[in-house]
């Protein structure tokens, strides 16, 4: 009995399943995906950890105490920490990986290859998209699977007892993570294509991440015009959902993470840039030339 797995018939299945085996080949991909967990490992345990079996503060823990610092990465605050690094840091990489996956598309010719003898231009499309979010699926599954690692290993280190979140907390929690870190991907995706260079999508979507909305914002305290303007931003709306989620901290606040939305806000302001952002990016690629 063969064991191959059946080609999908669908144009949609078939363009899915090449774009995901490309992008399980790509280094760029492996690269992207590293980056982000040896972030996550940092920033959430191991700075953390190191601060309280050396007894003293860091950067990131000033002015918590010990007994705070080891609350923090235990299981049960697994639900806060998820989310935590996602609408800053995880966004920017998430930005990236959109961006070279729709930009190398150009580069490489593979849509103007696709687009004239593959399946129709829809099929193509949602395909590559369905690839993309596959993948943020992926990364996202690999960084709770750590966070959980991580958690385990230092109860256990430091004797103490495992509490887990309430299931409700914690599907919460994945939900928003996952909603931010495919808005990011698809926003870069929408970067890649208005730009057809992965370089310059790349360019665009780290200064607009990391810069523009945070000088924006900070000029929204004096500006109120401006400061309407930043309640419609995506960063804005990535950062409130998880700021809802998983509380924000007015000493040691986490970078990127929020309370200018409420949670209601928050949640259909980045549903609106789900829907949109990849519309968007299908309408281009239906409507316009790609020689």
């Amino acid at each position: 009995m063969s064991t191959t797995t059946p080609v999908p018939r669908s144009g949609v299945g078939r363009i899915w399943r090449a774009e995901s085996f490309r992008l399980r080949r790509w280094t760029a991909v492996w690269v992207l995906a590293a980056a982000w967990l040896l972030l996550d490992a940092l920033f959430t345990f191991v700075f953390n950890w190191v601060s309280y079996t050396s007894g003293s503060a860091s950067f990131s823990t000033e002015g918590e105490s010990k007994a705070e610092l080891l609350a923090a990465i235990l299981p049960s605050a697994l639900a806060q920490n998820l989310p935590q690094g996602m609408p800053l840091f995880g966004g920017a990489l998430m930005m990236v990986l959109g961006a070279i996956i729709a930009g190398n598309g150009y580069g490489w010719g593979t849509w103007k290859t696709l687009f004239t003898q593959g399946p129709s231009r829809t099929s193509t499309v949602l395909g590559s998209l369905l690839a993309t979010a596959t993948a943020v699926v992926g990364l996202l599954v690999a960084t709770l699977a750590l966070d959980v690692a991580f958690s385990l290993v230092i109860a256990g280190v430091e004797s103490q007892p495992v509490h887990w979140p309430s299931a409700g907390a914690m599907g919460k929690s994945v939900l928003a993570a996952l909603m931010v870190m495919q808005m990011w991907a698809m926003a870069g995706y929408l970067l890649g294509t208005i730009a057809r260079s992965p370089a310059v999508s790349i360019g665009l979507g780290l200064v607009w991440n990391m810069v523009i909305e945070n000088l924006l914002r900070g000029v929204g305290g004096s500006l109120h015009a401006i400061a309407v303007l930043t309640h419609f931003l995506p960063g804005t709306a990535a950062g409130s959902l998880v700021g809802q989620l998983a509380g924000t901290d007015p000493v040691n606040p986490t970078p990127g993470v929020l309370d200018t939305l409420g949670a209601a806000r928050a949640v259909v302001t980045v549903g609106i840039y789900l829907i949109g952002l990849p519309a968007i990016a299908w309408w281009l690629l239906r409507r316009r030339d790609v020689g």
